[in-house]
């Protein structure tokens, strides 16, 4: 069943004109008009529908009942991942929210190597990382967008965090693992960049109530640690 996000209230049985973005999905998968696609806002909750016209400009849609199918972790996720370059970064974003990522935070630290101190430029990748967990929502099945804000310095990160109380980062010296840290309640999980974080970061990290936790001894990439850390959670939460 082709899953398309749709940014905007929907009505069972009411027909929509499909925004750009969803329309040019139905074309990429040569559907047709009758063909069945699912429907969803991001804000919980899937519409099985029906396509009633497809158009070269335009594609209409009959919207059908609203399903309250939820595919989320049984306790919210917040990964605050270092801004890392390119793909890179859109591959984190990516794969934190097919892996049930409640929330993205794209945390700058010392060692980014990204600078995104322009606000217009920042507007403009955070609405970039909001299309690439809006296209994983309509790969992986969850029915809610992850929140994603603009790039936040470490040390602004702090009103984020409320009601996070168990708060751990990776790091190669830390005494426990990953896994014996876990808790079954809201999770924060803070990735490095290219490098890692240095030591002020680490301070600071430590002051804002975040555990070092151990996660192997091999050295990861910044995208890959979030896979591997998310892979974790989700595992536990999935296990609960």
């Amino acid at each position: 069943m082709v899953r398309l996000y749709v940014q905007q209230s929907l009505t069972p049985g009411e027909e929509i004109e499909l925004p750009p973005n969803p329309a040019a999905h139905v074309k990429a998968r040569r559907l047709s008009s009758g063909d069945a696609v699912t429907l969803f806002t991001g804000e919980g909750g899937e519409y099985p529908s029906l396509l009633t016209s497809v158009q070269r400009r335009q594609i209409t849609a009959q919207v059908g009942d609203h399903q309250p199918v939820e595919r989320e972790l049984p306790y919210p996720v917040m990964v605050l991942q270092a801004v890392i370059k390119g793909e890179r970064m859109d591959t984190a974003v990516e794969k934190a929210t097919e892996l049930g990522a409640s929330a993205i935070i794209p945390t700058l630290t010392q060692r980014c190597v990204v600078r995104l101190d322009d606000d217009k430029r920042a507007s403009k990748r955070q609405r970039h990382w909001q299309a690439v967990a809006a296209s994983a929502c309509e790969q992986c099945g969850r029915n809610r967008l992850p929140w994603i804000c603009k790039p936040t310095p470490l040390e602004q990160v702090w009103p984020l965090l409320e009601g996070y109380n168990s708060r751990l980062l990776l790091n190669q010296q830390a005494q426990q693992t990953l896994g014996a840290l876990l808790k079954p309640e809201a999770t924060a999980l803070l990735i490095g960049p290219e490098g890692g974080l240095n030591g002020s970061d680490i301070e600071l990290a430590e002051q804002l109530g975040f555990r070092a936790a151990y996660a192997g001894a091999r050295i990861m990439r910044s995208e890959t640690a979030t896979i591997a850390a998310m892979s974790r959670v989700s595992g536990y939460f999935e296990e609960l």
